[in-house]
């Protein structure tokens, strides 16, 4: 594994690490097609837990296999691969040696009853993880939830626990719950809000979706109003987001989210890139099509990240 001066700049950033957690980020960092270059994608497949198996692979029944999706982000020459205990359990032995894999730590499922409250269940430990061979853990809090304090210090001890043991952490920070509206769990107040919680709380890569130009909270709104902050488009948010990630010292990536048309992913990979993003960690759009088409878009959403590709209006024109 040949790191390279950009992940060392980036591994500079984390300069209270231990090098068996440093190692581990260089690792996500140097492997696949975007290796070495600062980006990031991952394919995480938890989707069975939080959505169930029929909404999750119904459309492509070849992802009821865990192999299908480990094999997949090899072939796709991606960064990583997440996923719960029990799928990852399935593909360790074959491809801890091929692939970083990283372990989500807890997960909750629509048949739980709470829109005040939202919550996960924990259902590995960091001990499964090094079991495994991970490079790393996840773990999903919801900021704004009436339960977020209580996965907040799961949180604190289950990242001191895997920076102890040398692995890295990865935190899903997806605000919900409380007195969050709907339109609010995307508000580009709200988001960079909770990629901030995420790394006050010592995650080494931050996911988080994203944002609307929508403003939450009352208070956030004239500030940015005074200060004049640009959230027009999505790639300014994006640059906002990475602002309050430390002023980019932290790494953030961003969530595909549901199925929806190629264009549309493509525009969002575009947008992270312009705004500075660290990557995207898509599942759904890819995983939810037949093989060869999540290849190809995999294959061009690497190129947008490289910044041999590029998409939206202006290479369109240029075409």
């Amino acid at each position: 594994m040949r790191v390279t001066q950009r992940v060392h700049k980036i591994l500079d950033n984390y300069n209270s690490d231990n090098p068996g957690t440093k190692a581990n980020l260089a690792r996500m960092l140097c492997t696949g097609r975007l290796g070495g270059t600062g980006k990031l994608v991952i394919l995480p497949v938890d989707q069975g837990f939080e959505h169930g198996p029929v909404r999750s692979f119904a459309p492509n029944p070849a992802g009821y296999d865990p192999v299908y999706h480990a094999q997949l982000a090899v072939d796709a020459g991606l960064n990583a691969y997440a996923s719960a205990l029990g799928m990852i359990e399935a593909v360790a032995d074959q491809y801890a040696a091929q692939i970083p894999l990283i372990l989500k730590m807890n997960s909750s499922n629509t048949l739980y009853r709470s829109s005040e409250a939202p919550t996960q269940a924990i259902t590995a430990s960091v001990d499964d993880a090094v079991r495994l061979g991970c490079a790393a853990i996840g773990y999903t809090i919801y900021p704004g939830s009436d339960e977020a304090f209580n996965m907040l210090n799961d949180l604190r001890e289950l990242i001191r626990e895997a920076k102890s043991k040398g692995l890295a952490a990865i935190v899903w920070s997806y605000p919900r719950g409380g007195a969050l509206s709907k339109e609010g769990e995307l508000a580009v107040d709200i988001d960079a809000y909770a990629a901030h919680i995420a790394a006050l709380m010592g995650a080494h890569i931050i996911k988080v979706k994203l944002p609307t130009d929508f403003i939450e909270q009352d208070e956030a709104k004239k500030v940015y109003q005074k200060e004049n902050i640009n959230i027009a488009t999505q790639a300014d948010r994006v640059r906002h987001i990475v602002q309050a990630v430390f002023n980019g010292k932290r790494l953030v990536i961003f969530s595909g989210g549901a199925m929806k048309g190629a264009d549309s992913v493509y525009q969002d990979a575009q947008d992270i890139y312009d705004g500075g993003g660290n990557g995207q960690i898509i599942g759904r759009n890819t995983f939810q099509r037949p093989r060869e088409q999540a290849l190809e878009m995999l294959d061009r959403i690497i190129g947008i990240f490289l910044g041999k590709v590029r998409h939206g209006a202006v290479a369109q024109a240029a075409e």
